[in-house]
């Protein structure tokens, strides 16, 4: 091809012809995934952006939020006692998060988002804001001193689970001898399915996860049962590893995720109450039956004037579904 023949070329060269278009249309729908695949779009729309005194906080979103205060009292502070904690939103905070997985033993293999493939951190990077006060940042030297001589205990399924991963940690990363944090029986933390029992022995202190889903005891059906029953809630007795909980110092109950029909009914997991099983009894049911058994437990069980008792249902669960993270 000659020059001459390339000029023409050029020259008659339309950038409006469809499949320019089409080209440009998929270049910049691919930007746009980009980008959002890069914000994590859904932690932005599902609260980045407050209203508050007829403003905007995009500065909360940015970060600066956590610089300029808004004349926020913190929590602990005069003027912070009467502060609303539950009533407040997430914010971008860059100093987040507070430990890296890959730099702590004690996480389940399961449970490390970055070194199973998960590309992006901005999940990380978010912390809870009251709207009314701000809370101290996290510091793990003060709470083991705080839970020295103590127990805390995490109560309940895989989300509890989470969270006391995470709390140890946190509070992990300032011991310098990491041999001086260990399981008290020796078990190892993955794909274990009992109770766990971290102790910091420079602090004698115990951090402990015991998983019951439904906090309330799942057994085999009794005699008699239906050969659909494959097993049964029964809403009316604790779990059998209550007797461990009793004497916490802090008491961290959860429970939700379980309380549905496909992890119940559809699987053959029935309601009972005493020796009968209830067959017509709906998950709704149970569940505020059994939280009826945890709360009178509590109160004849527990002294409340030594341990802490905290108690959370549902929670953002594991796993989302879209176009940007199909895998989960």
């Amino acid at each position: 091809m000659t020059h001459l023949e390339m000029f023409k070329k050029l020259k008659r060269w339309n950038p409006l012809e469809p499949y320019w278009g089409v080209l440009g249309f998929f270049l910049l729908s691919l930007c746009i995934i980009c980008c959002f695949f890069y914000l994590d779009y859904q932690a932005v729309t599902r609260g980045s952006f407050h209203s508050r005194g007829g403003k905007v906080e995009l500065f909360q979103w940015l970060g600066f939020g956590r610089s300029l205060g808004y004349g926020r009292p913190g929590f602990l502070e005069r003027g912070g006692d009467g502060c609303d904690l539950f009533d407040g939103f997430w914010v971008w905070d860059a100093s987040y998060p507070l430990y890296q997985s890959e730099d702590c033993k004690l996480l389940d293999e399961g449970f490390r988002c970055t070194e199973n493939g998960r590309p992006d951190n901005f999940y990380t990077k978010w912390r809870w804001q009251p709207r009314n006060c701000n809370l101290p940042r996290f510091d793990a030297t003060t709470m083991l001193e705080r839970l020295r001589n103590r127990r805390l205990v995490f109560v309940g399924d895989s989300i509890g689970r989470n969270q006391w991963e995470s709390l140890l940690c946190m509070l992990s990363s300032i011991v310098s001898n990491k041999s001086n944090i260990y399981e008290v029986n020796g078990s190892p933390i993955t794909k274990h399915m009992g109770f766990l029992v971290f102790k910091f022995r420079d602090f004698n202190c115990t951090v402990e996860y015991y998983r019951s889903p439904f906090l309330v005891l799942q057994s085999r059906p009794p005699a008699g049962a239906l050969r659909k029953v494959k097993s049964t809630v029964k809403v009316d007795q604790m779990d059998w590893t209550s007797k461990y909980w009793r004497n916490a110092d802090v008491l961290v109950f959860n429970t939700g995720h379980w309380w549905n029909y496909e992890k119940t009914i559809r699987g053959g997991c029935y309601f009972q109450e005493g020796k009968e099983v209830k067959m017509e009894m709906r998950v709704e049911s149970a569940y505020r039956r059994s939280i009826e058994t945890v709360f009178r437990w509590i109160g004849s069980q527990v002294n409340l004037n030594k341990t802490h008792v905290f108690f959370r249902t549902f929670a953002p669960v594991h796993f989302r579904n879209n176009f940007l993270w199909p895998w989960g």
